[in-house]
């Protein structure tokens, strides 16, 4: 059984060392800060990506590699319709072949209550002049060969793609450094300094680097960051498990999601494969504290979380890991390069057992490679991005909540306009780094 490709001991591709001063400088190597460093470089703006392991090795590279328009947030459709249009862009740019398709993407309805939440997205897209429509039980028989199973029906957005994100982000990162983009890996970013009331710059386990705007999107790891100058983020980690199957027929080219199992056709010939609603929370400090600030999450979806008695040592809010430090000691950051988290067994055996229940004539399903990620999430499954009104200077992006890689490109040219003080195009009110402080209600994100 091969692991997943990507852990602190592959080879080191942007070795450094890190300038002495930057325009800007951005705190991780994943979708986020890879694609808003290629829209600053090309208006000519000096950027320098620390990444404390390896280019996109933790959730950027270990997600489902959908991208899709379909039951995203009514705040993040712009933003993601702008993603749809950019993403064939790029991967033309790339001159690689990132498994980018246009197959759409399908969800299927099990119960009533399930074609009421689908019919109302549809209500949504439209205003979006999206193309996504419902379907009925023979459609689904008709769409997605040989599946088994009683469905209400379903709803497909065909203009949806996919792609892979352990080819994808990578090849974005040779495209921006092409451009000028400094990358240094395995090159932590301990702390911020700041001088006259504003960010003047950040201290690296490589070095100082001068630089007035610094770009957190450190995915997992971007609250310990904050925490560490007394800022707070109400933000978790969830781990999710995933398997990539060994080649098989092909019985649907896209990506589809059912009550139990979510599947996408990959480059390779095998199909992604993950519980459709599931993933685990390792109870530490973090969790016990921005606790009430979940109630209504859980409550909407009480069974989709199971809990780990502690966070394993080194994870972001682990017990033992440290929330304070000093620039000239090694960071939390540098003794877990990699957070690769090992898959659940108990997932494992849901995913064989939902693929089985859905395919039976398929059966058995051979796990090529099997691996999990931690997914950083918000109370309301949408992200900050935002200034931090107490440390001028400093933009935080992060929080994705899982739809981090489809939306990338088209946060990463906003992010890239709100550096340059231009105007975004978008109303980015609902993902304000105040929402948690200033009295408003917790609303929830589209769960669908």
């Amino acid at each position: 059984m091969n692991s997943f490709p990507f852990s602190e001991t592959d080879p080191i591709v942007y070795a450094g060392p890190p300038p002495a001063s930057s325009d800007v400088v951005i705190i991780g190597g994943g979708i986020i800060g890879i694609t808003t460093a290629l829209y600053l470089v090309r208006q000519k703006i000096s950027v320098t990506v620390l990444e404390k392991g390896r280019v996109a090795a933790e959730q950027s590279s270990r997600n489902w590699g959908w991208i899709r328009k379909q039951g995203r947030d009514e705040d993040e459709l712009p933003i993601m319709i702008e993603a749809a249009r950019l993403w064939p862009q790029l991967a033309q740019e790339c001159g690689k072949d990132i498994g980018l398709r246009q197959t759409g993407v399908t969800y299927l309805a099990s119960a009533d209550k399930d074609m009421a939440d689908f019919e109302a997205f549809v209500r949504i897209a439209a205003a979006h002049d999206m193309d996504t429509r419902m379907l009925g039980a023979g459609d689904v028989s008709e769409l997605i060969k040989g599946i088994s199973g009683t469905f209400k029906g379903g709803m497909i957005t065909p203009s949806d793609m996919r792609a892979e994100p352990s080819l994808a982000v990578p090849a974005l990162a040779r495209l921006a450094h092409s451009k000028g983009v400094t990358i240094v890996e395995h090159c932590a970013a301990r702390a911020l300094e700041t001088a006259a009331g504003r960010t003047a710059g950040v201290w690296s386990e490589q070095g100082y680097i001068a630089s007035p705007v610094v770009l957190l999107a450190g995915g997992a790891w971007s609250s310990l960051f904050l925490k560490r100058h007394g800022i707070t983020i109400p933000q978790l980690s969830v781990k999710a498990t995933v398997v990539a199957t060994q080649p098989m027929p092909d019985f649907h080219a896209g990506a589809a999601a059912g009550k139990h199992i979510a599947f996408r056709r990959r480059l390779d010939g095998g199909y992604t494969l993950a519980p459709a609603a599931s993933h685990r929370l390792y109870l530490g400090p973090d969790a016990f504290r921005h606790a009430a600030k979940y109630v209504p999450a859980l409550k909407a979806d009480p069974l989709g979380t199971r809990y780990g008695l502690r966070a394993p040592a080194g994870y972001p809010d682990s017990w033992a890991t440290p929330r304070t430090w000093t620039p000239e000691v090694a960071s939390p950051f540098e003794h877990m390069r990699v957070l690769n988290p090992a898959p659940d067994a108990s997932d494992l055996r849901s995913i064989e057992r939902g693929f089985k229940r859905m395919f039976p004539q398929l059966e058995p399903v051979r796990f090529q490679k099997r691996w999990a990620g931690m997914i950083d999430l918000m109370p309301d499954t949408v992200p900050v991005v935002d200034w931090v009104p107490s440390h001028p200077g400093l933009l935080v992006a992060t929080g994705m909540s899982g739809h981090g890689f489809g939306i990338g490109p088209g946060m990463g040219r906003v992010i890239s306009d709100m550096i340059q003080g231009n105007a975004v195009g978008h109303n980015l009110h609902r993902f304000r780094f105040s929402r948690f402080t200033d009295g408003s209600p917790i609303r929830l994100g589209t769960s669908l």
